[in-house]
């Protein structure tokens, strides 16, 4: 019986090559932005249009990568570029090994403050971005999809929409694993230690429980027929529909990949659109979310 790493992430691959799809139309440009809580410079990645009118504003979606990734890796391995044409700005932020959280034992560690408070305020300064709620998506695979979540039952007044491929939403109950004891220890001193206060702050299946389904952003919610974590996803899942949050779920067949990701992109922003009204200037943006 395989073993599923505890980084709840897409499997760990060699270092790659910068190989970006780039949409005709698109722009990209590479960030480097002094942020305070980490006291340190972060990389970030940007898709926008090539044209934009003067003066205006245009919605965000933040893109979050997965734990063996980058900030490259939705550059790299979809071709979410072409979403910019619908006058969306893509940010994809670099998260390391973090769950975009502030570390519990590492006090300088604090990447929830980063991603959501130094990140936002600087592509908001930077770039043509609109910067209210109702403006505002992320959309995260893997650890990203549990950062997602996360925030969207704990901090609804940032993000209008939440898109969450197969996310790690179990990180916080997994055990150690002898074979993976580095990625444990890792996993504790993000989150403190198994059972803590701290532990059950950041677990979304607690969270579900108290969080106002009448604030929070709506849920786009994914996993593959195949992978590891499709009972957890569902469990939760389960438990949005028991407390009436405004949410979809989708499985299709695949794994914990890319390849299962992808194919859900399309489905993703078609709800946020629907749901956010941004239906930008591509008529096929007014389509209808699959079930």
């Amino acid at each position: 019986m395989l073993i599923p790493s505890i980084l709840g992430c897409h499997k760990s691959q060699p270092l790659q090559q910068d190989h970006p799809y780039i949409a005709s139309g698109v722009v990209m440009k590479d960030i480097s932005f002094h942020s305070t809580a980490l006291n340190r410079n972060m990389p970030y990645r940007v898709f926008l249009p090539a044209r934009i009118a003067q003066g205006k504003k245009l919605p965000v979606v933040y893109l979050l990568h997965g734990g063996n990734g980058g900030f490259r890796d939705w550059s790299n391995d979809s071709q979410v570029s072409e979403y910019a044409l619908k006058e969306l700005i893509l940010v994809m932020p670099e998260g390391a090994f973090s769950y975009y959280m502030n570390s519990v034992g590492k006090a300088e560690e604090r990447y929830e403050d980063y991603t959501f408070t130094d990140l936002i305020s600087d592509v908001e300064a930077r770039f043509p971005a609109a910067n209210t709620r109702d403006k505002r998506a992320i959309i995260g695979i893997s650890m990203g999809g549990f950062a997602a979540i996360k925030l969207a039952l704990t901090r609804p007044e940032l993000f209008g929409f939440v898109g969450a491929f197969s996310p790690s939403i179990d990180i916080v109950h997994r055990r150690l694993y002898i074979i993976r004891v580095r990625e444990w220890l890792r996993i504790r001193s993000i989150f403190g230690p198994w059972g803590s206060e701290t532990r059950m702050a950041r677990d979304p299946f607690v969270l579900v429980k108290t969080a106002d389904p009448a604030k929070t952003p709506y849920i786009y919610l994914t996993a593959g027929e195949n992978e590891f974590l499709l009972d957890p996803i569902e469990r939760f899942a389960r438990l949005l529909r028991k407390r009436q949050f405004q949410y979809e779920f989708h499985t299709k067949p695949g794994g914990h990949d890319w390849g299962e990701w992808d194919s859900q992109t399309a489905g993703c922003f078609e709800s946020l659109f629907l749901h956010l009204g941004w239906l930008g200037n591509d008529p096929a943006a007014r389509s209808a979310p699959g079930q």
